[in-house]
């Protein structure tokens, strides 16, 4: 005779329905922080609603992009802190919609974790919502998976996705970009998301400091923790007042790879080393980890998180309206003919 055995279950497999249903509980709130009168749906649903009416468009057309964090997320669970990885996953799209001139809509994020514990879902989506509310958007909707023996005890991993609108006569796509054109940085607030897979090399493992050691006057954790910056309100308003022929967000591969991009055939970028106030993180990662210069500009934002292409005459102008948004920004370089194989250039 075959061993009686305890009926399997859903729960003894390591999957709570119960824990999914108060993290849904707790985060309903923080969604509901974000809606406009455009969002038809509440959190829960099978998908959610948003309605295109009145846009005042004539010709509207959708941007979409989508994203996750990174090896960031390490730190966050290193330290025990989850509020602020939801507004860098919120700013890694919504920053890129913005490239195109589209002002985002709606944001839905995706949570895969190891162990449901409602109050870091909570945590995570907090973050969420701020990223959100920073970009003007609503957190439309998600995902939250219990994924047991898939991601170590105490980790998970974010995606998100983010949806735009922009007037089709409206999109911005380099075709305006001329010679002479001067490239505009918007600084960045650290290491945003890129780069960490070396920077917690340099830190954690040739250093051997934790998220507590002190560091740049501060923490180890707080330096690599500070969100992601979200440029969607000063450029939405310098986009309503001046002509931007092409825009740039400095993620991975960061102005090496990220600007030529924007870039017609037949156009290169000639950036003007010091130029910027690089901080303070991006000398200590280099010197630290014995990091070549080039090396250095391929890895990380180096202090410049967003870049404008525009003509001389609108320099002053948008530096004024960013200025009066809080953002500071400086003029790095211009835009020349391309006399060889490189995109970019450093003088």
């Amino acid at each position: 005779m075959s061993e009686t055995k305890d009926p399997a279950t859903y729960q003894g497999s390591g999957v709570s329905i119960d824990l999914g249903n108060e993290a849904v509980r707790l985060i309903r709130p923080l969604a509901e922080s974000t809606y406009d009168s455009r969002v038809l749906t509440e959190i829960g649903g099978f998908s959610g609603l948003y309605g295109l009416g009145s846009m005042g468009m004539d010709d509207p057309i959708l941007v979409a992009a989508t994203d996750g964090v990174g090896t960031k997320l390490k730190v966050a669970f290193l330290s025990g802190r989850h509020d602020t990885v939801g507004i860098d996953l919120v700013a890694m799209s919504v920053n890129d919609v913005l490239v195109q001139g589209a002002r985002p809509l709606f944001f839905l994020d995706y949570i895969s974790i190891s162990k449901l514990v409602p109050e870091i879902v909570r945590d995570i989506v907090k973050g969420v919502a701020t990223g959100c509310r920073k970009a003007g958007c609503a957190l439309l909707g998600g995902e939250t998976a219990e994924m047991p023996g898939f991601y170590a005890d105490g980790e998970y991993d974010l995606a998100g996705f983010a949806v735009g609108v922009v007037e089709r006569e409206k999109v911005i796509d380099g075709s305006m970009v001329a010679y002479g054109n001067q490239l505009l940085a918007i600084s960045s607030s650290g290491l945003h998301s890129n780069g960490y897979s070396l920077a917690r090399e340099v830190i954690f493992g040739r250093l051997g400091l934790d998220c507590g050691s002190p560091l740049l006057g501060s923490t180890v954790a707080d330096v690599l923790l500070e969100p992601t910056k979200i440029y969607v309100r000063p450029v939405m308003a310098a986009l309503k007042r001046h002509e931007i022929h092409a825009m740039a967000h400095v993620t991975g591969g960061g102005l090496t790879e990220n600007l030529p991009r924007v870039l017609p055939n037949g156009c290169r970028a000639v950036i003007r080393k010091g130029s910027w106030e690089t901080p303070g993180i991006f000398g200590f990662l280099r010197q630290e980890g014995n990091i070549a210069e080039e090396e250095m500009y391929r890895v990380f934002n180096m202090g410049i998180g967003f870049v404008l292409v525009v003509a001389e005459a609108e320099v002053d102008p948008i530096l004024t309206t960013l200025g009066e948004h809080g953002e500071h920004a400086f003029v790095i370089g211009h835009v020349e003919k391309q006399t060889d194989s490189d995109r970019l250039v450093f003088v």
